[in-house]
């Protein structure tokens, strides 16, 4: 059964450091940052709760990774991580909202869940997402894990013409092995929509596909954020080498 490593705590840069929350003060910390980037800024519309926080049923299951700016104390960056053992007691991963895991359901004791990745619209240069991936590293090293899997999320804005061309642009070389594919509850309706070619795809997905990951699907709807989410999936032994360094390879 998976089991993650805490004993780096923390990833430290001059003005960044990464660490795990480890109080209910620090996961409030997160999800007041992801009000702001998800509600405020993106139009999201989470479950009710106390105004300011985005919180659902999931976070006290995760470990929440924070980035703080050092000089001003702030948290500027967050990702959360479901493992296994907590997907069960919950009765199955956040992804399973949205995909069916087909076939990677035979792997679930192997696998690791990321989401609610948020940068503060202030430091979006490159740096925090970086110590991000250094936090994740950290607390994947030295486990059992297979499988890393998440969302990449594109606005509906546009009706949705962002998304299914982002689908259709990556599909052709980064859609992964057809046993590790996931299966939409709530599929775009990828065919009925013209394609735009000049769609780039958002940050977050670019930068998974750097690290060796790939789509697992089309894309499911998600109304309560406005977006629709791409099924990820990352095999850890596919890693490019520049992200391998950081989760211990060569």
């Amino acid at each position: 059964m998976l089991q993650l490593d805490r004993s780096r705590r923390i990833v430290e840069q001059p003005r960044f450091a990464v660490s795990i929350a480890e109080s209910s003060a620090e996961v409030e910390e997160a999800q007041r940052l992801r009000w702001r980037v998800f509600v405020e800024e993106q139009g999201a519309h989470p479950e009710p709760g106390e105004p300011g926080v985005e919180a659902d049923r999931f976070d006290p299951y995760c470990h929440h990774l924070i980035v703080r700016d050092l000089e001003l104390g702030l948290a500027v960056g967050t990702y959360r991580v479901l493992t296994a053992i907590q997907a069960r007691r919950l009765g199955g991963f956040y992804t399973e909202q949205e995909f069916d895991l087909c076939g990677l359901s035979q792997h679930r004791r192997q696998i690791v869940e990321i989401g609610r990745s948020c940068v503060h619209p202030d430091y979006r240069s490159g740096v925090v997402i970086a110590m991000l991936w250094a936090g994740l590293a950290s607390l994947i090293r030295g486990s059992d894990a297979r499988f890393v899997i998440g969302c990449g999320s594109v606005s509906m804005s546009d009706g949705g013409v962002e998304a299914a061309s982002v689908y259709w642009k990556l599909s052709a070389d980064h859609m992964c092995e057809p046993p590790y594919r996931m299966a939409p509850r709530n599929p775009l309706s990828i065919d009925e929509i013209e394609i735009d070619a000049s769609v780039k795809p958002p940050p977050l997905i670019k930068g998974y596909l750097r690290a060796g990951a790939e789509i697992a699907g089309a894309p499911a709807v998600d109304n309560a954020f406005g977006t629709a989410d791409l099924p990820i999936v990352l095999t850890l032994d596919r890693l490019s080498p520049r992200y391998a360094r950081h989760f211990g390879g060569t």
